[in-house]
């Protein structure tokens, strides 16, 4: 799995122009993305760098800041731009497989007791963000 996170002080994400998902408060942006042979250990790890990671202000975490989290699904993490003009997606994970296991790190995280907002799924999403810093991070397993 794959995720980019973002400090943020405020996030959104729109679907048709329908707020589906808004983090209102200091936490982060995850874009998250899986490939074919991503499992149970990979969302653990995955839930435990976004709840864990010492990357809010003050070098405090998510999870000990009371922070919130808002989950895009994002599978062009997984793009390859190595050749040609146009990326390939073969990398990144069909949705029947993808879905769940972003689903299983937006539950890992809310077993924290995290506040967690998501996207929808598969569709076209629009996200807004104010970015903190800027910190971005990747986080790769």
């Amino acid at each position: 799995m794959r995720a980019v996170l973002q400090r943020v002080s405020r996030a959104a994400v729109r679907v048709e122009g329908e707020v589906v998902g808004e983090i209102d408060r200091p936490g982060l942006l995850a874009l998250v993305a899986a490939t074919h042979d991503d499992g149970p250990a990979d969302v653990a790890t995955v839930a435990r760098k976004i709840a864990e990671l010492r990357i809010l202000r003050e070098e405090r975490s998510v999870e000990d800041s009371g922070g919130a989290v808002l989950v895009v699904s994002q599978f062009t993490l997984y793009g390859s731009t190595r050749k040609g003009r146009r990326p390939s997606w073969g990398d990144a994970a069909p949705g029947p497989v993808a879905e769940p296991l972003v689903d299983a790190v937006v539950a890992a995280l809310r077993e924290r007791g995290i506040e967690v907002a998501t996207g929808r799924f598969g569709a076209m999403m629009e996200v807004e963000l104010v970015n903190d810093g800027p910190v971005t991070v990747i986080v790769d397993t």
